[in-house]
């Protein structure tokens, strides 16, 4: 149903008129996030505690309206589109750091925490959080985990499933519940935790987070690697694992990424390369240079035209400037994006390479792909117009050529960005009936009135 003067009155009443935003412009700035596409919703609406956001979930479920949880829209997706109309609800005001215990390695935040703010802070104590989407100077925990956000340093390190220990969060039907535990083991009963990590918003909203830490390492040193030849370069990549080295990331960049890079920053980047590979370690700093030997040497067997250590901080950081930046500045190519980001065994990382080649000569849209190649997880984009009728077919068949493929192969069709509204047509590619049917199940139980970010995770409906 609409959102009626009345229940616009009762949510300012629970946060404050200030925080219910319900004009149109500011109903606009919540309509849309990474992933190009729009929807308004109904109203806006910022809590700023857990008892909050319980009261305006049993308030939707008593009238009948849509609850969308939103951390600060940087979703490559859809997740945090209102779909269907509703109350988005960013949990922006929920920003705090609740407490650091370096002695027990664990921190408690909010979720509307800004992950590299977060990471800026215990790295000043001398503690490590590893998860690093692209977004981190301005995506929020709540988000990271909602989504189980991944970045370059998953290679060694894991995704944002691996650090969080508990959760306290608010059911589609309103109950506040506490999962996990805070302690380094903990197998009693099923593990909700995780269950809630990477639903989307779809089960439960998040509102306190209790992460794990790891100590700063010492050292970090960078390489990169220049190829002639693209397949070089993937080859390299389960080369460095069969030398027993374990980066803590290894990014993949192709010509036309190398080309956006350079044409973004000027940088100085080879465009005439087929590849780079950008790759580091990290220990104390003896194991971290030795390592940084051991992988240029894997490189130059790999037959990379250069192989260079980055000892420059500031080169360094330019380099993962260039990286990170690559999304937005792919635009230069084309004025609609379709952005996915296919993972699959790193010894198959080849054969992805040359079936995306495949079809870029085969469609002749413009293909960039580039990503985090150590866990096989590849950022697979398609610059065109979709005002074209003829490329926007071409587009979007090589994407269902590319996701049958890489299933195939072993592989997922997702492997940080989620689901939301851009993959859910695709949804049962991967995943069988029986499954499928487990996980509505589950939606029932925690939110039996569905009104948790519909249209989001399932296919569909037909």
């Amino acid at each position: 149903m609409p959102i009626d003067a009345a229940i616009i009155k009762i949510l300012k009443k629970i946060v404050g008129p200030k925080h219910v935003h319900d004009s149109w412009h500011q109903r606009a700035a919540y309509a849309y996030d990474a992933s190009n596409r729009d929807f308004a919703p109904d109203a806006v609406v910022f809590p700023a505690t857990t008892a909050h956001v319980a009261e305006i979930i049993n308030l939707a479920n008593l009238n009948n309206f849509y609850v969308i949880p939103r951390g600060a829209g940087t979703g490559m997706t859809g997740g945090s589109l209102a779909v269907k109309g509703g109350v988005v609800m960013p949990l922006t005001r929920m920003d705090q750091v609740l407490g650091v215990d370096p002695a027990n390695l664990t921190a408690d935040v909010e979720p509307g925490v800004v992950t590299g703010d977060f990471q800026k802070l215990v790295e000043a104590q001398g503690l490590f959080y590893p998860p690093d989407p692209s977004s981190s100077a301005y995506c929020t925990m709540g988000g990271n985990v909602a989504e189980c956000a991944g970045g370059p340093k998953a290679v060694k390190y894991g995704v944002t499933r691996d650090y969080v220990l508990g959760l306290e969060a608010v059911t589609g039907a309103g109950e506040v519940v506490a999962t996990g535990v805070r302690t380094a083991k903990g197998v009693v009963g099923y593990d909700l935790t995780r269950l809630i990590t990477g639903s989307e918003g779809t089960l439960a909203v998040i509102t306190r987070i209790t992460v794990r830490l790891l100590p700063l390492p010492e050292s970090v040193r960078t390489i990169t690697a220049v190829y002639d030849k693209i397949d070089d370069a993937a080859k390299t990549v389960a080369a460095v694992f069969s030398a027993g080295i374990i980066c803590r990331s290894i990014e993949y960049l192709d010509q036309a990424a190398i080309g956006c890079a350079e044409s973004h920053l000027e940088i100085g980047l080879p465009t005439d390369a087929e590849a780079i590979l950008l790759l580091e370690v990290d220990g104390d700093p003896q194991q971290a240079e030795r390592a940084a030997e051991r992988v240029a040497k894997v490189c130059r067997d790999q037959n990379a035209r250069t192989v260079s250590g980055v000892d420059d901080a500031e080169a360094a950081a330019n380099l993962w400037k260039a990286r990170k930046g690559l999304s937005p500045a792919l635009f230069k190519y084309g004025p609609h994006k379709i952005n996915e980001d296919i993972v699959v065994p790193r010894t198959k990382i080849p054969a992805v390479v040359r079936r995306i080649n495949e079809l870029r000569a085969k469609t002749g849209l413009t293909m960039v792909s580039f990503g985090h190649a150590g866990d096989g997880n590849i950022h697979f984009n398609i610059m065109l117009d979709k005002e074209d009728p003829v490329a926007l077919e071409k587009a979007e068949s090589a994407v269902v050529e590319l996701f049958d493929y890489v299933l195939k192969l072993g592989g997922t069709i997702s492997g940080e960005h989620g689901v939301g509204i851009s993959k859910a047509p695709y949804f049962d590619m991967e995943i069988p009936p029986a499954q499928m049917e487990i996980m509505r199940q589950i939606k029932d139980v925690f939110d039996p009135n569905h009104i948790l970010n519909p249209g989001k995770m399932f296919p569909p409906e037909t």
